[in-house]
């Protein structure tokens, strides 16, 4: 069996797949608050709405954030890439997954009884899947590099954004209270890159 070839048009379709996976998966996080825009009722400000969910836009928020620092990262790994393999693709595909899922486990906070432990598994168990992932996918480029154009950049922001991810899910899990605001540790991956001393090269 022959190998299947790898032409420039096919990661330019990978990336462009993705992309457009990750534009439809962030719109998707507005369609609950449509929702809730259309339960104004007569006599109810708009303020009134606001106060009254306003743990919903917070989830957005955070949500949206999240999924844009995602989407570049993965645009920052990938712009070094020149081609790929089966398995990059699948990594790709596996990472596409977990974004795509936010959007639900998002939703499920929304919907689900303070301090649910399950749905902050769900929704941070999904971004450390996401982060480890993305993790895998900059593994597969340096232990191959004829599919890299240039050289990756420093490899330790992968593991510590999934070390960071995985400290928010088990801090959700003992402090339910504080809820989706663990999230926020990842504000600390760039100063921890900085902290820790550089890989010899």
């Amino acid at each position: 069996m022959t190998e299947q070839a790898r032409t420039e048009r096919g990661l330019d379709r990978l990336v462009n797949f993705s992309d457009a996976t990750v534009a439809i998966a962030i719109t998707l996080l507005i369609l609950p608050l449509v929702d809730i825009a259309g339960e104004v009722t007569h006599g109810e400000s708009a303020g009134d709405l606001l106060r009254n969910h306003w743990p919903s836009l917070v989830e957005f928020f955070v949500t949206f954030w999240v999924i844009a620092r995602f989407w570049t990262l993965h645009h920052q790994v990938f712009e070094h890439v020149r081609s790929y393999n089966l398995r990059l693709m699948r990594l790709n595909f596996v990472w596409l997954v977990s974004i795509v899922f936010l959007p639900f486990a998002a939703n499920l906070l929304n919907t689900s009884v303070n301090g649910d432990r399950v749905s902050y598994a769900l929704y941070l168990g999904s971004m450390v899947v996401t982060s480890v992932t993305l993790t895998a996918i900059e593994g597969e480029l340096r232990r191959s590099p004829e599919l890299l154009s240039t050289p990756l950049g420093d490899w330790r922001r992968g593991p510590i954004a999934a070390g960071l991810l995985a400290l928010a899910l088990v801090l959700a899990m003992i402090f339910p209270s504080v809820g989706l605001y663990w999230v926020l540790l990842l504000v600390l991956q760039g100063t921890l890159t900085k902290l820790l001393p550089k890989p010899r090269t």
